[in-house]
């Protein structure tokens, strides 16, 4: 009984200083974030703010970017893209598990090989294409952007899901009449909606953060995504800029999609058990 006492014991302790560890940059971030810009020094980044600064470091923000239209284009981003890529996926999933589509693992592979190559290597082949066709600078071409990188984990997670779902269900909706699209809207896709809403919050969450396409495929205000336009903020042009007014910018874009994860928690947890990974 003591063993297993010391054994829990010093667990909690591990997990406890792992978790401390783990949130200590966001301690960071969080406490230089509300200190005045003022106040700020960073030998001494660690100790806790005296004063609330956040409102004006965030307004100060504000002014110095043009926050106000990108957020609008991130979010348009963040909400098309990964819809269209959960419906790509389901599809994909639904052809090579329940139709038992010829050489589907094949395809399947072909799918998800496209998150073996690195994003970085993409860049150069994607803004010399992007420029050639037009495409450059504008929503529509981001929105193809994030999509097809969104598309593999989509397919992965309702093929997992679809792995799971009796094949009787298919074949008598079949013997019923109904048609093989029909069966999959009707039937496959509200029973998949808990691991859909899933995946859409993984994606949603990493297109609202990307900061690597918006720099390269992006230039204007109205088309450029949020944390390109805040990244600026650290360039040679806003060289003077206190980090607490950055950091605080930060801190307040981040919140969206720490509200929508607190909010969906549940259904995100139930979503993911339903794939089987």
């Amino acid at each position: 009984m003591n063993a297993r006492l010391l054994t829990g014991t010093v667990r909690r302790v591990i997990l406890v200083v792992l978790g401390l560890v783990w949130l200590f940059p966001t301690y960071l971030v969080v406490a230089n974030s509300v200190r005045p810009a003022e106040d700020y020094d960073a030998s001494d980044a660690v100790s806790p703010p005296t004063s609330i600064g956040l409102f004006d470091n965030v307004a100060e923000a504000w002014e110095r970017t043009d926050v106000g239209s990108t957020l609008l284009s991130t979010l348009l981003y963040s909400i098309v893209s990964p819809a269209i890529a959960v419906l790509l996926g389901a599809l994909a999933g639904y052809a090579i598990v329940v139709l038992r589509l010829r050489h589907g693992f094949l395809w399947f592979v072909v799918i998800f090989a496209g998150t073996v190559v690195p994003f970085q290597m993409l860049l150069i082949p994607l803004f010399v294409g992007y420029s050639r066709v037009s495409l450059y600078d504008s929503q529509l071409g981001l929105v193809i952007v994030y999509t097809a990188i969104s598309v593999p984990l989509a397919a992965l997670v309702m093929r997992n899901f679809f792995g799971g779902v009796a094949v009787s269900i298919f074949e008598a909706a079949r013997l019923d009449g109904a048609s093989t699209f029909r069966i999959f809207w009707r039937i496959y896709l509200p029973l998949s909606s808990a691991a859909l809403a899933a995946v859409f919050i993984l994606e949603f969450t990493y297109v609202w953060n990307d900061l690597l396409f918006g720099l390269t495929l992006s230039q204007s205000e109205t088309v450029r995504p949020v944390w390109a336009e805040l990244s600026a903020l650290t360039t040679d042009v806003y060289a003077g800029t206190p980090v607490p007014i950055a950091l605080a910018a930060g801190l307040v874009v981040s919140l969206p999609t720490v509200v929508l994860f607190l909010a969906t928690q549940r259904l995100f947890t139930r979503g993911l058990t339903l794939a089987q990974f």
